[in-house]
């Protein structure tokens, strides 16, 4: 049984990667917009940025609630999010996350029709290894996988 969370910066191969080891551990796959569609954790839309602000701290008392009842059951979970490292670490046994190369990402983030500031601003997360750092911040046993 292991809680395990996948992050990065959007476009970079999560959702693909988290797939593979649900499917490699038996784990049971968390999509995280789901979770955040189904108890109403949308506060407001940023129309700049086209995406919705979500408030952290009721995301994480809803996921927290996922992985209790999971090890409850002995349940393996993967948690598929950008947002995922912001769970405190004491609830993950590991922190994946994804990277690929600025080229591939440009081409995923313009194929999903994201406007030229929203990739710009993806593209300095990626730069910057914002989701990495936030995640070592967190205290999280990070694991880089480069799809």
């Amino acid at each position: 049984m292991k809680i395990m969370i996948i992050t990065g910066t959007p476009g970079t191969g999560k959702t693909t990667v988290a797939k593979k080891l649900a499917k490699k551990y038996n784990a049971e796959y968390i999509d995280v917009n789901k979770v955040i569609k189904e108890n109403k954790l949308r506060e407001s839309y940023d129309k700049k940025r086209k995406s919705y602000v979500i408030d952290i701290k009721k995301l994480n008392k809803v996921l927290i609630k996922l992985i209790t009842n999971a090890k409850k059951h002995k349940l393996s979970l993967i948690i598929d999010s950008h947002l995922s490292h912001y769970l405190p670490s004491k609830y993950v046994d590991c922190c994946y996350v994804t990277k690929t190369t600025l080229k591939k990402l440009k081409k995923r983030l313009q194929n999903r029709k994201y406007s030229k500031k929203k990739i710009d601003e993806n593209m300095q997360c990626e730069i910057f290894d914002i989701c990495f750092m936030e995640a070592q911040e967190a205290g999280h046993t990070v694991k880089v996988i480069t799809t």
